[in-house]
């Protein structure tokens, strides 16, 4: 369960959102909202989890900031969507298994398998708090912004309705880390 704890307006290079905070007890989680979405149809929502390397050190080992700009765009376009940010950093096993991973990612490990071989799980995520914000903002249904199957399938299972997907494409150019990135994650079928 989860409680909206406080909102305002924020202003970001994509146009201004209204910034919505929930907490559940242990961890907070944001809706970033353009437009009116309440009772509409089709609305375009990304659910984008936290990236402390992305996002906070511009990293050039994964697409997460490029992710959260191009959904961000594609939502100024349509008037109107949704996103929802998640504290789930590592795919939910935390920054400190994303460091120590690193080792066996050099290795030549997926970053799967380098998550299992530092003691945990390949993908932590849960995404039924992403569920929970969609129906306190009375969305009527979505169109997600992602290409990983997990996620419309645990809003389905909750009741959301999930009525297409928008994959995000991104182009890596010369970066050989991203490239490297974005073929490990098709690989293991998780997407964008």
């Amino acid at each position: 369960m989860i409680i909206k704890l406080a909102e305002g307006n924020l202003k970001t290079k994509f146009g201004e959102f209204k910034e919505i905070m929930y907490y559940d007890g242990q961890t907070e989680s944001f809706a970033l909202v353009m437009g009116d979405v309440k009772d509409e149809e089709d609305v375009l929502c990304r659910v984008h989890s936290s990236c402390i390397f992305a996002h906070h050190f511009n990293s050039i080992e994964c697409d997460c900031r490029e992710q959260m700009e191009i959904s961000q765009q594609l939502i100024q376009e349509q008037g109107k969507g949704i996103v929802i940010w998640l504290d789930q950093e590592g795919k939910a096993n935390g920054h400190f298994a994303l460091l120590k991973s690193k080792e066996f990612k050099k290795a030549g490990m997926t970053q799967d398998e380098a998550y299992e071989a530092v003691g945990f799980q390949k993908d932590a995520r849960d995404f039924t708090k992403a569920a929970d914000i969609i129906k306190d903002l009375g969305v009527g249904s979505i169109r997600m912004l992602t290409n990983n199957i997990k996620k419309t399938a645990t809003l389905t299972q909750y009741g959301i309705k999930v009525t297409g997907v928008k994959a995000i494409t991104i182009e890596p150019g010369d970066n050989e880390e991203l490239r490297k990135s974005l073929e490990e994650k098709k690989g293991n079928g998780y997407g964008v």
